[in-house]
């Protein structure tokens, strides 16, 4: 209860400053109106949202696109409040040395300067007109991310391997299948000798994919598409009716993975020859830090690996990387994950910046790392979640090119 007061405050405040601004630019009453009215109706869709159509914790894309309007109006009060605040403080300033030290007789206020509102309102602008290109173009902004990464123990065989990965399709939150077959059609195009898809293939139910599943069972390898689970795979974010329900939608998606054609691992490897040489396609179960399941077995998975072996683990959440991979006793040579989205929003421009909050959570959130001589890409994401846009971190497609050798060869 008290969030919901402090979050309805805060919104206030923000209605309350834009007001102002508006105002002071334009003395057009039916825009000072209008500016009410989109605030009142944001708000108002956001708390039937989440207080009547509740769902349990099911996070529908009519929630999604609640909070994203909420969150672009909110962008408004993160520029204009601070501006408009300094402002009104050095108006009461002023009309204190103007009262007391100036000694007039009345208390006298300097009105708003048009410039600063103009300043405010246009500084403003740029958050949330970015979130709203987010949640209607960004979203879908799919994108080919390319690495070449060279080992001295890659089989000769795998010398020029390529690599697909997709990773956290979060299926219930689509709604254009024009853009989703596209995605589609731009993973096929990159003719990669394999596929991996490293979890979150819904949000909640397995239901989720039945609308989409004629368009991902179109993904084609040569030598396959293997899969693993993520934490939303399990169905944890439901108020299922009974264990057995649950269990019941569980066993459907696996199922439904089967039906598409993927090789779900769940805590198992599979070897990919060529030309009498292998590599090996490990896949563990959901493992990850900060209140994640952890079902994730290593070891179990592993247990066909010779040490020797050439490896790549397919992990959904990044801190099992950081927490067991990197230090175990085998030596994984190229580890897949997901999972953070680069929390959909940052600035990314190569070879200058890389920034997202996602970095406050995770060490390793976004591309490729290195450590103790073993790699790891945490692909940004296919889908989308929670906010129903994406700003600056776009959707991923990676594909990898394994190279024997070293980088300076």
């Amino acid at each position: 209860m008290l969030r919901w007061a402090l979050l309805l405050l805060f919104y206030a405040a923000i209605t309350f400053y834009g007001f102002l601004a508006l105002r002071t630019v334009t003395k057009n009453i039916w825009l000072h109106y209008l500016f009410i009215l989109i605030a009142l109706v944001i708000a108002g869709n956001f708390i039937i949202q989440f207080t009547v159509y509740t769902e349990g914790r099911v996070l529908t894309p009519a929630k999604s696109y609640a909070f994203g309007f909420l969150l672009a109006f909110i962008s408004l009060g993160l520029i204009l409040i601070p501006l408009l605040l300094l402002e009104d403080i050095g108006r009461v300033i002023y009309g204190l040395y103007d009262k007391f030290l100036a000694k007039n007789d009345s208390f006298y206020l300097p009105s708003r300067r048009k410039f600063i509102s103009q300043i405010a309102l246009g500084l403003a602008a740029i958050p949330f007109s970015s979130i709203l290109y987010g949640m209607y173009r960004g979203k879908y902004q799919f994108r080919v991310l390319n690495y070449t990464l060279h080992f001295e123990d890659l089989p000769e065989a795998f010398d020029g391997y390529k690599i697909t990965q997709i990773s956290d399709v979060h299926s219930g939150s689509f709604d254009n299948r024009e853009k989703i077959e596209y995605g589609i059609n731009l993973i096929n195009e990159q003719a990669s000798d394999a596929i991996l898809f490293t979890g979150d293939m819904v949000n909640n139910k397995s239901s989720e994919m039945l609308p989409w599943k004629d368009l991902f069972s179109s993904l084609k390898a040569k030598d396959g598409i293997f899969s693993i689970l993520g934490n939303h795979d399990y169905g944890d974010y439901v108020d299922w009716s009974s264990s057995e329900e649950k269990k019941r939608n569980f066993e459907e998606l696996i199922q439904l993975q089967k039906d598409m054609g993927y090789d779900l691992l769940l805590n198992e490897s599979r070897f990919i020859e060529k030309d009498g040489q292998r590599i090996a396609i490990v896949g563990v179960e959901n493992w990850g830090s900060g209140g994640f399941k952890q079902a994730g077995d290593l070891k179990k998975a592993s247990e066909n690996i010779d040490p020797n072996d050439f490896k790549i683990l397919m992990s959904h959440d990044p801190t099992h990387w950081q927490q067991k991979v990197i230090d175990d006793d085998y030596h994984y040579h190229l580890t897949l994950s997901g999972h953070t989205h680069g929390m959909q929003f940052g600035i990314e421009i190569p070879g200058w910046v890389k920034w997202s909050p996602a970095k406050w959570r995770y060490k390793y959130w976004a591309g490729v790392y290195k450590e103790m001589g073993q790699y790891i890409n945490v692909n940004r994401g296919f889908g989308f979640l929670g906010y129903p846009g994406r700003v600056g971190i776009w959707p991923e497609i990676t594909v990898i090119e394994l190279k024997k050798g070293t980088s300076d060869a």
